[in-house]
This record gives C-alpha cells, structure tokens and sequence, in this order.
C-alpha cells in the first residue's frame, strides 16, 4: 500500500514514525497546558485500560465538542439497535461531554496520536467493524492503518470549509489518496458534497447537517431556577462560545447600553472555559463588575458581566434569555453553531466570520431569524432593538424555527445512507450471539 501513496503521504508516515522518541516531550507539554487527562495519557499511545466488548463494535471519530455532540442522535438510534459504540476525540472538554451527556454504555477513548505503531494498537486492541468520521478530521495514518485492515470508513456529517477547500486543493493528490479510501461521503450540503468530489471522493451522498437534529441542550433545573430567580426582571442578553478579541467589543457594546437600559446583565460564555479569569480582568479594568461561575458566583443585583465559565452549561445560559450573539465570528474563527440557541428560542446575532457554517447562517439570515453585526456599534443597535422590542425578538425565533423544520433530516437520510453498513453490522452481531 505504501508504495502507491503519494510522495507526501509516504514522507508523512515516514516522519510520524520517526518522531515518536519526542512524543514524551510533546505530552508532557500538553500535560502542562491542561490539553490532556494524565490519567488516561496512555490512550494516546493506542493504549487503553478497558476491554473491548464481545461482538461487533461500531467507531465514531470526531474531533471535539460539536462534533461528537453531533453523533448524539445518530448514536441514540444506534444503541436502539443493541450496536456498542466505540466514541473517540481529541479534547480534554469533548471527553468531559461524553462523561456528563452520554450514556454509560458508550465507551469513550481519546484518539491515538497519529503514529503508525500508537494507531496500530489502537485498531489492534478495539477491532472495529465499521468506522464513522465525523466531519473533516482526516488523520493519514488513522485512515491508512484502517483501509490496510479492510476497516469499511463512512464519512458521515461531511463539511469542507470555504477555508480548508483551496489548502486541499494545492495538494489534491494528497488528500485524493485519504478519501479514496471511504466508502461514501455523507456531505452536510450540495458544496460540501461538490467540493469532496473535486478532492477525490468516489461515493458522494448530500444528507445534511446531523446538528440540525441533535436535542436542546440540558440544564439542571435547580441551578437555572437560582440562576433565573437572581436575574428575573432584568434586561439580559448572551453572548455564547466566544473567543479572544470578541469580549472588548462585547464589552464595550455593554458599557453603552446599560446607560440605555439601566441593570442591563451580560453573560459571556467564553469557547473556552480556562480563560474565564483573563476576561473577568478585562472586565475590572474597564470599570464594570464581573462573576465568575467557575468560582461559584453568581449575578447579583450589582453584577454587570456574569462569565460563563464552566464546562456543559450552555444549555442553562441559553434558557436565561432569547437574545444570543453567537461568537467566532466577529474575529476570523469561523462562527460557532447557533443551532442549539434557536432550539431554546433565541433570535441570534452573529458577526462576518461565519464560514465554519455558512449554509445554515445564510438560510437564517434570509429568513429573518438571524441578524448580522460586524462591529461594537451594530451589537449595541441591534441588541437594544431587541431588548425594546420583544415582539421583533419573538418573529426572529419563529422564523429560526421554521428554517430547522425545513433543513432537518439529516438524521434519517444519515441512517438509510449507513443501512447497507449496519446490515452487515446486525448480521456479525447474529453469528456473535449464536
């Protein structure tokens, strides 16, 4: 197999072999980030304390938090079926996620690091009979190694970004010779379908987005009514998942409209939780008063910014109030998925950085259940509209609404593609039984 890859792909197998004498440094450095678990550090060298189940066992790859939350639905209807799932990421948050969210069924493993002998015993240890990747996280020898085992790959929720589509195609016959590999693509729309094919998919079908399907986000019903008795009648909107150079504008788009809307409350939920302390500095040096919830604050009545910083809780900010500015996209990241806030109810705000969700943003912006702000100013206009004006906020949500009833799907489409996969699957797992 190795001789007919591509020069790239073969210089790459040789070098991720060849550096593996360093891996401990590299660990140890992530270690001290707090980008890995120490107590299951040894999962990254395809190593694992946990035996893998009798039977067939079907494996959902995704990279992070939304991607792995994506699979929530899909890995519901498979659990229907008696099938183990075998659920690997990346992060240290998505594992977090996986142990509040998920059943306790689901075997959660962090995926190897991508050296030809950690994928080796990864594969050799699990055995997989099929494998789902979610998206476009496409590791060379993860893919490699399980192609030399005749593993069958389905790409399910396939996404290639505005961003990533040009990179590819400057080394189209390298990532040709890593999706050759796949049985199909399952693509989230016809652009992602028309840009896998150009990149080498043979199979490519259009199913949709699997996060139009997932459910509303929980919330512990004590902690939101504690929260929601403290901030009830006051003036409240979110701003979910942001990003470093996000929190100054917000911050400053706050500062001009409490003087519009006296005891006006902001929520920050920073994407990542560990920089909860940096913004509440910001906050203090600009002359207002945060809490943190990760110290166990919570918003008094001469509180101005509460900072979401805690992991799994999106779903209780969401439910505080039906006004959300979706971060990542008033800095170049991509925009973050509103799906979940217009399921709670919340008319959404967004910035011109939303590539990472380009169909879905499009489609709630030309509806009208979504509304674009590009700087400080546009937040505090389009933020007071909607304070003073709850009915234009209640028509914003219903027309959300209506855009995921006629986008959703995605589920079922996803299960008639996989079909003739789990067949195979439920037969296996007949023989295992008799």
């Amino acid at each position: 197999m190795t001789s007919s890859l591509p020069m790239t792909l073969r210089v790459y197998r040789r070098l991720s072999s060849a550096v593996m004498p360093l891996a401990p440094a590299l660990i140890k450095r992530r270690l001290r980030l707090g980008k890995e678990d120490p107590a299951r550090i040894g999962e990254r060298r395809g190593l694992s304390r946990d035996a893998r189940p009798h039977g067939p066992l079907v494996w959902i790859h995704g990279a992070s938090v939304g991607e792995v939350l994506a699979a929530g639905a899909l890995i519901e209807r498979l659990r229907a079926l008696d099938i183990r799932i075998l659920l690997t990421s990346g992060t240290v948050t998505s594992a977090a996620i996986v142990a509040k969210r998920f059943p306790a069924d689901i075997i959660h493993q962090y995926v190897p690091y991508d050296s030809p002998r950690y994928v080796g015993r990864f594969l050799d240890h699990w055995r997989p009979s099929l494998a789902l990747f979610i998206e476009s996280d496409l590791w060379p020898n993860l893919i490699l190694s399980s192609a030399s085992r005749r593993l069958p790959m389905v790409l399910i929720n396939g996404r290639m970004s505005q961003r990533s589509f040009p990179r590819w195609r400057r080394v189209v016959g390298t990532i040709s010779a890593l999706l050759e590999k796949f049985d199909i693509c399952l693509a989230q729309s016809r652009t992602d379908a028309e840009r896998f094919a150009a990149l080498g998919c043979r199979n490519v079908v259009i199913t949709g987005n699997l996060k139009l399907d997932v459910p509303a986000p929980p919330a512990d019903p004590a902690r939101l009514e504690r929260v929601m008795a403290l901030t009830r009648g006051r003036p409240l909107w979110i701003a979910a998942s942001t990003h470093a150079g996000e929190e100054e504008i917000l911050i400053e788009a706050h500062k001009t409209l409490t003087g519009i809307f006296p005891g006006l409350l902001t929520v920050i939920v920073p994407r990542h939780p560990e920089r909860g302390a940096s913004i509440a500095r910001t906050i203090l040096a600009a002359g207002l008063k945060p809490a943190l919830r990760s110290r166990e604050e919570l918003p008094m009545a001469g509180t101005d910014i509460y900072v979401g910083d805690t992991m799994g809780e999106l779903g209780l900010f969401y439910r505080l109030a039906g006004i959300v500015f979706m971060g990542g996209s008033l800095v170049e990241r991509g925009g973050q998925n509103p799906i979940e806030a217009v399921k709670l109810g919340a008319a959404i705000l967004h910035g011109p950085h939303v590539f990472n969700f380009t169909d879905v943003y499009a489609a709630l912006d030309e509806a009208g259940g979504a509304r674009r702000v590009d700087d400080v100013h546009a937040v505090v206009e389009q933020v007071g509209q909607l304070l003073a004006n709850p009915d234009s906020c209640d028509a914003m949500v219903t027309a959300s609404a209506q855009v995921l009833d006629d986008l959703g799907g995605a589920l079922e489409r996803t299960l008639a593609a996989l079909e003739p996969y789990l067949l195979q699957v439920r037969l296996e797992m007949g023989a295992a039984n008799a």
